[in-house]
């Protein structure tokens, strides 16, 4: 028997994305009497809506709803999620986000694994989406991407592999499902309402205390693409919000991950500066570089295989030696300030 799924999908000024995602949901390949489109609006202060309410005219044997989101705590987009699935009507729950794109085959591909393993939230692959002409790019932009591209595969690689060794602490609400059943009993979003981001870690937090079991689907059938960022200011921000919770981390190994990857972060920055005022050896920094340069290569590798993305660690060279100051700036940022996001300002 087919699983019936109610795709979440809450939006905020997202007129310039929307329509990619909706022609995406419109082709999906499952029976449309198991399946519930719901967007909710997020006070958007464009067309979006409009665009909506001309997709479910276009498309009325899809079962579409739009809801208005009315936020009750600090964290607009988890209370969206939950005014959706609380008008839900099926018993899975399954996220992505309104700047997305997926495959016809992405809701079979979450229902056999589901019929496997009978998993109660499953998280999915997410990788950038490819636009015309993006291979072609050269400058700044085409470099920014590249960045990003290798940022994502090295996150992917790292929740694709803490999945498998039973040690999961991450995962991406652009492509996460669980059983709505599930979500109720752990109370959703409740105790971490406080903190803007965090709808999809805090939730799989959550089921991994209950012992709910849960799985990576790792399968190009099921991988969700996402848009790049336009410019290093939203790539910055971007991921001071995703920072920003770590603190909130329940979990002992991902805060022990977290604090190992910083540590070596702001090691080789102070490293560096030591070697420049010329106080240390070159040649121990170096070797110690090498190592790690080494170790991310075999993970990131990995993952490029994975998404046929080989042709981006081109860039892996200059872009490992930027990332340790990339990542220590963000760390300490989001310690101490807020984000913006969709137009909005997340205080600290």
């Amino acid at each position: 028997m087919q699983k019936r799924f109610s795709i979440i999908v809450p939006f905020r000024n997202e007129a310039k994305n929307l329509p990619t995602l909706l022609n995406s949901l419109a082709e999906i390949n499952y029976p449309n009497s198991q399946l519930e489109i719901i967007l909710v609006n997020d006070n958007s202060e464009d067309n979006s809506v409009k665009i909506i309410e001309e997709f479910q005219e276009n498309y009325s044997e899809l079962n579409v709803k739009l809801l208005e989101n009315k936020p009750t705590s600090k964290a607009p987009k988890k209370d969206a999620i939950t005014t959706a699935i609380k008008a839900s009507k099926f018993e899975y729950i399954i996220t992505t986000d309104a700047d997305c794109q997926i495959s016809k085959t992405w809701l079979k591909t979450y229902n056999s694994f589901i019929q496997k393993t009978n998993c109660s939230l499953v998280a999915g692959p997410v990788a950038l989406l490819q636009l015309p002409g993006e291979n072609t790019n050269t400058g700044r932009k085409h470099i920014l991407r590249n960045f990003e591209e290798l940022d994502i595969l090295s996150l992917q690689a790292s929740t694709a592999g803490a999945f498998g060794i039973n040690r999961a602490f991450m995962c991406n609400a652009a492509n996460l499902c669980y059983k709505k059943e599930a979500f109720l009993k752990v109370l959703g979003f409740s105790g971490n309402t406080n903190i803007a981001s965090g709808d999809d870690v805090f939730l799989l937090q959550k089921f991994q205390q209950r012992k709910y079991p849960i799985g990576f689907l790792k399968s190009k059938e099921a991988i969700v693409y996402t848009r790049a960022q336009n410019n290093f200011k939203n790539l910055i921000s971007q991921r001071i919000r995703w920072a920003s919770k770590a603190p909130a981390y329940t979990s002992i190994f991902a805060k022990i991950t977290g604090i190992t990857v910083f540590l070596m972060n702001v090691s080789l920055v102070i490293a560096a500066f030591l070697v420049f005022l010329q106080l240390i050896n070159y040649q121990t920094v170096l070797i110690i570089f090498l190592i790690k340069f080494n170790l991310d290569f075999i993970l990131i590798y990995s993952a490029a295989k994975f998404f046929k993305r080989e042709t981006v660690l081109q860039s892996y060279f200059w872009s490992s030696i930027f990332y340790p100051f990339f990542s220590t700036y963000i760390a300490l940022k989001s310690l101490f300030y807020g984000f913006s996001w969709k137009g909005r300002e997340f205080k600290k």
